[in-house]
């Protein structure tokens, strides 16, 4: 449709005021070189803008704009040898002035460079010319985004009239952006299942960011450990392909496995994630990344390839796609169900309907909703980047309003989370038991335990969840390329009996499920139970909020249950297996550290030294704390170190002698090294930002020491000393659980890996009978 004469409207794809200069007179844009550029890599463009009928004006201005999620090499013009170096001119001689500025433009098009004729102007056929990664002058250039984008555009909006009015080239240059050769192999195979029943392996190549490799041109030999049957010597990877599954695979007998990959001389390269046969299991694990964005919003890639990558790509059992929204038009929303529809497939994937609220901070701050079905009506936060008004009735201001409105139509059956992004939710001012069950303690925007936390102080029975948010079109395996996100996205293991859309649904307001920060060894398996001593009511539904709820009877409590407990004593009971060493299971009544288990002794501790780093500045946006500094060993040598959870591959650390350097950031998660010394005779000098101090190191031994920095939010340095190996990829335990009081007890275990993954369990809550309720008032 046309706009009358003399009006504009907002565009909110393109991020541009639809104006009445006609798109041809705008001019032109091209770029040199064209074509398909490997992820992460080095180059230069050269992208010349031609004007238009209308030329440019005194004071009119170019934006070349790039999108909020790329970590490409921001444009600098100050250091002609340093990365980024860009130098802009004009044909004419015209003047100009250039700035970058990362939210210079309407999202999702928010990183933006600026060109001002401020002396001069520009007619018809005359020429800027922008050269990005300008490398005459010795800059290596720009490097591109670390993921693949199948369309990257440099976006070019034009304000020829100098009315603050810009307009969208009609053609955009673009490039393509494509994965590099593999850097690691990664296999994946399901964590519990049945003896006697068939499943798959599911293999791929990554490049060194994360992305599956199409370039892979392997034999892999397959070993297996364990009671695995049916698995071939071997697999090849081709060229053109980004991915490989070996299917026909069984379980032989009860017991743990995994596979091991091996290189075509034999050497062992990868493993996969273990699995676990249990004839008589009640429960199934499937795992999924409910979480994330395409480019319809402020992420990238297609919503059609972004539910493809997360079935194909990374193997994940469950996906949902949670866009911003007010950015989702009717069409788009249209789209998305269209999508889940297409994609889900009991059995096989589960593809959920459903959408972010993304309310401001003070209304309530985001949430994940998720529908049963498609064709669910869609009440936003706010219309911001939406032209169209005509559903605007339906929007809810406040997440409370939106509890109201759901509850109020008989939509009961929707599940959502709270969650932390750019935006924190705000469960302290608003929560509904009946329709949020969750919430989000992990993704790529970091850790956030503190989410949990709140729902404790408010007396919630909350499940635990962990997804990537991710921005970069990888559901499943978002890893945080160099931009400032510091986590990789994580997953949640579902307890479920099978696979399809009301079952997950049940599982989730049960929740029974687990998160975990994802990644190699993300997928690892965690089982919690509480013997209780003697048969009680167990409920799935919060009879808190549901007093019609049925409890069943048991003497067993898992994930998830809502236990009438009284007082007494339980006894909980762990079990971890995981590809990486288990370094550590935390014992949690709500905020309150019980016990700390770990699976070797104080007899096995050599002279290894682990110090981690960990914590946010407070809950918003800009919540990095900047670990950049180092250490010396003093009084001793150090013989070797290793990086912990250095996920983002421009933070790294180097050596000199006794001495490291580093850059690293958390966002609520933790970095670290482990030192391998001569003795414990010497100490440490650390030096960060937020911490200096020195470590003694005959003070270091089988108990933490915490150097403890928190403001608004836990910040603190942890130190302990380790065996020198640690084999220990399964690791069991129980501790005594002791219950008094009149309030809850949320009972749940955190894990550590020795490669910095951690997981959490969903709580059990221990509740006192009414009849202790009473006698206590």
């Amino acid at each position: 449709m046309k706009d009358a004469p003399g009006t504009w409207r907002l565009d909110t794809h393109n991020g541009t005021l639809r104006a009445p200069v006609a798109p041809d007179h705008l001019g032109t844009a091209m770029l040199e070189p064209s074509g398909a550029f490997e992820a992460g890599s080095w180059q230069n463009f050269t992208l010349t803008y031609t004007a238009g009928l209308y030329g440019i004006d005194d004071s009119g201005s170019l934006r070349i704009c790039f999108r909020f999620a790329s970590d490409g090499t921001n444009p600098q013009f100050d250091d002609p040898k340093a990365p980024g170096y860009t130098t802009v001119e004009a044909s004419n001689g015209a003047v100009l002035q250039v700035r970058f500025d990362p939210k210079g433009n309407v999202r999702p098009w928010d990183r933006t460079l600026w060109i001002k004729v401020v002396k001069g102007y520009l007619t018809e056929g005359d020429a800027i010319t922008i050269r990005f990664g300008d490398t005459a002058q010795g800059s290596p250039g720009m490097r591109l985004q670390t993921f693949c984008e199948d369309s990257f555009e440099f976006r070019v909006l034009a304000d020829p009239i100098a009315t603050f009015n810009f307009q969208s080239l009609p053609e955009q240059p673009a490039i393509a952006i494509v994965s590099g050769p593999p850097d690691r192999y990664v296999g994946v195979i399901p964590t519990l299942r049945r003896p006697g029943k068939p499943f798959a392996l599911k293999l791929k190549g990554e490049d060194r960011w994360g992305n599956p490799s199409d370039k892979c041109e392997i034999t892999l030999g397959l070993r297996a450990h364990g009671p695995i049957g049916g698995l071939p010597k071997s697999v090849t990877l081709a060229p053109g392909a980004f991915a490989a599954t070996v299917e026909g695979l069984i379980g032989t007998g009860d017991g743990d496995g995994w596979i091991e990959l091996l290189a075509p001389d034999g050497a062992s390269m990868a493993r996969t994630n273990p699995i676990r046969f249990v004839a008589d299991a009640e429960t199934l694990h499937f795992w999924g990344d409910l979480h994330g964005q395409s480019e319809e919003t402020i992420g990238n890639n297609s919503a059609r390839s972004y539910f493809a990558f997360a079935r194909d790509r990374a193997f994940v059992d469950a996906c949902g796609h949670q866009g911003n929204d007010f950015q989702i038009t009717g069409d788009f929303w249209d789209h998305l169900n269209a999508l889940t529809a297409e994609f889900d497939a009991p059995g096989e994937f589960v593809a959920l309907p459903g959408y972010e609220w993304s309310g401001n901070t003070s209304l309530g701050g985001d949430r994940n909703v998720y529908f049963p079905t498609e064709g669910r009506t869609i009440r936003r936060s706010s219309h911001a980047l939406i032209e169209e008004t005509d559903d605007i009735e339906t929007d809810c201001a406040t997440t409370g309003a939106l509890f109201e409105a759901f509850v109020e139509a008989g939509e009961t059956d929707v599940v959502m989370f709270a969650h932390c992004g750019g935006r924190y939710a705000d469960i302290r001012q608003y929560h509904d038991g009946r329709i949020e069950k969750s919430v989000e303690v992990h993704s790529s925007w970091g850790s956030f335990e503190w989410l949990l936390h709140d729902a404790f102080d408010m007396g919630y029975r909350v499940g635990v969840v962990a997804n990537s948010d991710g921005h970069k079109g990888r559901p499943g395996a978002s890893y945080p390329g160099a931009g400032l996100f510091g986590a990789i996205g994580g997953l949640t293991c579902y307890l479920m009996e099978r696979l399809d859309r009301p079952t997950l649904l049940d599982c989730l307001r049960c929740r029974r499920h687990y998160g975990t920060t994802g990644g190699p060894s993300g997928r690892m398996l965690l089982d919690v139970a509480l013997d209780l001593g003697s048969e009680t009511d167990l409920y799935s539904v919060d009879p808190a909020i549901f007093p019609g709820a049925v409890a069943a009877h048991g003497d067993i409590a898992r994930m998830g249950d809502i236990v009438r407990f009284g007082e007494g004593r339980g006894r909980l009971r762990f079990d971890v297996s995981a590809a990486s060493p288990v370094e550590r299971v935390d014992i949690f009544n709500g905020k309150t550290l019980l016990a700390t288990q770990r699976p070797y002794s104080e007899n096995d501790l050599g002279n290894r030294i682990r110090l981690l780093w960990e914590g946010a500045t407070y809950r918003g946006r800009f919540r990095q704390v900047i670990w950049d500094g180092g250490l010396k060993v003093n009084g001793t040598e150090l013989k070797d170190y290793a990086e912990i959870a250095f996920l983002n591959r421009d933070k790294s650390i180097a050596r000199d002698g006794n001495s490291l350097s580093w850059n690293s950031v958390t966002t609520g998660n933790q970095s670290g090294v482990d030192l391998w010394l001569k003795d414990q005779m010497g100490w440490i000098d650390f030096e960060t930002g937020p911490l200096s101090t020195g470590i003694d190191l005959s003070q270091i031994g089988y108990e933490d020491t915490v150097f403890d920095i928190s403001g608004e939010l836990p910040r603190f340095l942890r130190v302990n000393r380790l065996p020198d190996e640690n084999p220990h990829i399964t690791f069991s335990g129980e501790a005594e659980i002791a219950v008094q009081g009149i309030t809850d007890a949320p009972i749940w275990v955190r894990v550590a890996l020795e490669d910095g993954t951690r997981a959490w369990s969903s709580p059990i809550y221990l509740c006192p009978t009414p009849e202790k309720q009473d006698r206590e008032k």
